[in-house]
């Protein structure tokens, strides 16, 4: 989409001279004569740039520049001016005008200006889309800020309002569900039904029935007619979990079903018509489950239009502490117990373990917690089985950060240095008071010992930077600057 350039100006003359300059630039460029013809422009379709004339015939530039910052519009304004009032233009880039250009404006200064000034604002918008994007802790349904997550923020941003089949694949408790009804909440049928079957927990003789609805009398104990999910999400949402599990027979009928958007209902005669869109969902890998004969390949491609690949929360990084201070406050509220955080050795605890329940297993430690204690801060002597189990035996990883070399940071966090005593096996007093018998071959640089430190946790994290970072206490952002920064150097000495 082109980026707008208004004029307001009431000499039609320039106007004109002005559009010639900038015919063959990659922009439109719009007129106005009046101060409240541009006021009724920039609000109903805010342009990126306005070249503002100081003297209009209904009020000032400076009017129109005021009536822009009370309306918060974020609009780029050059103030053009004659010879004489720089003084009013210079007083005015300090009341929020962003630069100015004097008449009788050539042609050259004039794109020159235009094109900087629609470069930098659309810089400016690329780095508050992102900001905002990366702020995104909460989003429908979902709790988390980790790079996985907002890359499934953006999936569903772009497909929830086509009517592109989603197909959610990742494992037991990971979210698919939240992810289904965020896709439906935030597409234009929001406001009809969602309606979500576990294809896994029907039994393979009901299936038919629970999808399509069955007529009275169509098997024993249908006594009588009953609309099945394909009816009642009609211009919603259906949601098929686990559809891996639905035997071929009844996938076929399915296949269908989404080919033509009819079908007949269990033991009648007359085809019905809905307007749905499908979402599917899987724990499985469905191309592992096509290739051994248990999922139609032409259901495959039918439903496997944009896939989503829900992260599982031990690739989540610090998210897990934010969804347990979620769960924790929320049963804290709902028991009436104490609870409002958690202990820096329990959130430790909670980002190096497993998960391989996802966040469901999460949620249910939690309400654990809440249910048989009452404190303020949750510890780990709170923490139910496995978490309060030694998970690894002390060789099995390299030993990060022990009672000889803690790590801490810097307010700026750039350096990180062990608090206790390393170079000498003596007492401090003893160091300060011996020090012609150091051996000084033990003692190495602050920068080698911070590697080591460092590439030990990472190490102990199976290559997981942001769980390193939090056993370090460290910002993610540190430790990725200083590990790409020892890889150049070592590719700019080899």
């Amino acid at each position: 989409m082109l980026q707008k350039v208004l004029l307001v100006e009431d000499s039609t003359s320039l106007a004109i001279l002005y559009k010639q300059y900038v015919k063959d630039e990659p922009y439109e460029f719009f007129h106005v004569t009046t101060g409240e013809q541009a006021k009724a422009f920039m609000e109903k379709n805010p342009p990126q740039l306005v070249i503002l004339d100081l003297k209009l015939p209904d009020m000032s530039g400076q009017d129109v520049l005021a009536w822009m910052k009370e309306k918060q519009l974020p609009t780029a304004v050059i103030v053009a001016t004659a010879h004489g009032t720089i003084n009013i233009a210079v007083n005015l880039l300090q009341s929020g005008a962003d630069d100015f250009i004097e008449k009788p404006i050539q042609a050259n200064r004039l794109k020159t200006s235009i094109t900087n000034h629609l470069k930098r604002n659309k810089l400016e918008g690329l780095v508050e889309d992102l900001q905002n994007t990366f702020n995104r802790k909460k989003y429908q349904g979902f709790i988390g800020s980790s790079l996985p997550m907002q890359a499934v923020y953006k999936i569903i941003d772009a497909v929830a309002p086509t009517t592109a089949s989603v197909f959610i694949y990742g494992e037991s408790g990971t979210g698919k569900e939240v992810c289904a009804e965020a896709i439906h909440y935030q597409s234009q049928r929001s406001n009809k039904p969602f309606v979500a079957i576990n294809c896994g927990a029907i039994p393979r003789d009901l299936m038919e029935s629970e999808i399509f609805g069955h007529i009275k009398g169509a098997f024993t104990g249908a006594t009588t007619d009953r609309k099945g999910a394909a009816m009642m999400a009609n211009g919603g949402t259906l949601f098929l979990d686990e559809l891996c599990e639905m035997e071929l027979e009844m996938q076929k009928k399915l296949l269908r079903f989404l080919q033509t958007g009819r079908f007949t209902p269990l033991g009648g005669s007359k085809e019905l018509s809905t307007d749905i869109r499908i979402i599917c969902a899987t724990n499985r890998d469905p191309l592992t489950e096509v290739n051994e004969g248990r999922f139609r390949e032409d259901l495959y491609y039918r439903v496997h239009v944009v896939p989503i690949q829900m992260p599982p929360l031990r690739d989540r990084g610090t998210d897990i502490i934010d969804i347990a201070s979620f769960f924790l406050k929320k049963y804290a509220k709902e028991d009436k117990k104490k609870f409002k955080a958690m202990k820096r050795d329990v959130e430790l605890k909670l980002c190096n373990y497993a998960w391989p329940g996802n966040v469901r297993q999460l949620q249910n430690i939690i309400r654990n917690v809440v249910v048989l204690h009452n404190e303020t801060h949750v510890a780990m002597e709170h923490l139910p089985p496995p978490l309060n189990q030694q998970l690894t035996s002390p060789s099995a990883k390299p030993q990060v950060a022990t009672s000889q070399s803690v790590v801490s940071q810097t307010p700026q966090e750039e350096m990180v240095q062990p608090q206790h005593e390393v170079i000498a096996p003596q007492s401090l007093h003893e160091h300060a008071n011996t020090q012609q018998d150091i051996d000084t071959s033990i003692i190495r640089p602050m920068a080698d010992i911070e590697r080591e430190v460092i590439q030990n946790a990472i190490d102990h994290c199976d290559g997981n930077v942001l769980n390193a970072a939090v056993l370090l206490e460290l910002s993610p952002s540190t430790l990725y600057r200083k590990k790409q920064a020892w890889e150049a150097y070592e590719e700019s000495d080899s």
